[in-house]
């Protein structure tokens, strides 16, 4: 009989980063509304998962992600936490959506098993180190200051560029005007709409754009109106890439054979942890179709999950790994990613490798199941 690792109980901490306030189409946001847990097993160590729930992309606050926690929790306790497929299969049995809760389950069911295995989770994932290095995000301002930032960004050694839009379309060519003219053409400087335009906004802001160089356009509108991006990408001089269009990899299937975007974006978050991510990422590559590494506020641990997966992925090809340079006030994670300059690194401890600090933890709310 195959090896068994018991789930015996699970520690739920809400896990919230103070952040300086930071603006995108949908909202702002001035802390990172964190989930960090441990599930232990018999063996005598513990897994460890964390979500950062962003309320006006997927639905879910931290508090609701606390409430399904206790659930899954319940539902999980006496459980094989070797059989990923079976336990990931009983949340969703449970609940559809609260993908963003279950990628902490996921997440830290992974941790389990490459500890179990004595790997670092890239190597349990059959993956190889690879530079990686993160763009930098610029949150929606006046084009003024957005220019500014940009310029600072810049000449602390950033290469790459990513620029909140999607609030009006004539100043949000202002913006990209004024931040290619600060930045000069060797930066690369991709947009993302984050589902703030019309059908036409998006046509007019895009191709007027196109005179700038943009590598690529996420999210440009709304999720209903992916019928019309078929449309859109026949009239954009810009590459426009799926991100709330693309939860599960059923959707991914539906955008790539409908040809509705050049590139997805790939979201712990939305796709509820690494398990549905690989069929996603494993779905664009198929149809030679890139993929970027993207997410909420999350701090360096699931940072660590996300570098891993990386790892394992080949055709992630884009990197949007700065969340916890967006203005995370402090660090509560210990081991895990470093950052040198805007290049990702991680050392080869078995697992994620990283952690919670102890002292960060006494300070927060905690449930045992």
């Amino acid at each position: 009989m195959a090896e068994q690792l018991i789930i015996i109980k699970v520690d739920i901490y809400r896990f919230s980063i103070p952040m300086v306030p930071f603006i995108i189409a949908t909202g702002t946001m001035d802390y990172a509304q964190n989930i960090f847990i441990r599930v232990h097993i018999s063996a005598g160590f513990y897994g460890v998962g964390e979500c950062s729930a962003f309320p006006m992309i997927v639905g879910e606050t931290q508090d609701t992600c606390l409430i399904m926690a206790r659930e899954f929790a319940r539902l999980w306790i006496g459980q094989d936490a070797l059989d990923i497929s079976a336990r990931l299969q009983q949340l969703h049995d449970f609940t559809a959506g609260n993908t963003t809760i279950k990628s902490a389950f996921d997440m830290a069911l992974y941790d389990i098993a490459a500890k179990n295995a004595g790997l670092p989770l890239y190597k349990f994932l059959g993956g190889e180190k690879r530079k990686v290095e993160t763009d930098i995000t610029i949150g929606i301002s006046n084009p003024g200051i957005m220019a500014e930032k940009a310029l600072e960004f810049k000449l602390s050694g950033a290469h790459i560029l990513k620029v909140k839009l999607g609030k009006n379309a004539t100043e949000d060519v202002e913006r990209i005007k004024q931040i290619r003219h600060a930045v000069g053409d060797d930066m690369k400087i991709r947009v993302d709409a984050n589902q703030g335009w019309s059908f036409d906004a998006a046509v007019y802001a895009l191709q007027a754009l196109g005179e700038y160089d943009i590598e690529f356009c996420e999210q440009p509108m709304r999720t209903w109106h992916n019928d019309r991006l078929y449309e859109l990408m026949q009239l954009s001089p810009v590459k426009i890439m799926a991100d709330e269009s693309v939860y599960n990899h059923h959707d991914a299937r539906r955008q790539i054979s409908n040809r509705l975007c050049d590139y997805i974006n790939i979201k712990l978050a939305k796709s509820g942890g690494l398990f549905e991510a690989k069929k996603i990422h494993d779905i664009a590559a198929e149809n030679g179709i890139p993929c970027m590494m993207g997410g909420m506020l999350e701090s360096r641990i699931a940072l660590s999950a996300k570098l891993h997966f990386v790892y394992a992925s080949p055709n992630i090809k884009f990197y949007d790994m700065d969340t916890c340079m967006l203005g995370h006030k402090v660090d509560p994670c210990v081991g895990g990613v470093t950052y040198d300059g805007y290049l990702l690194n991680i050392d080869d401890k078995v697992g994620i490798g990283a952690d919670a600090d102890e002292e960060y933890l006494r300070g927060c709310e905690k449930i045992t199941i």
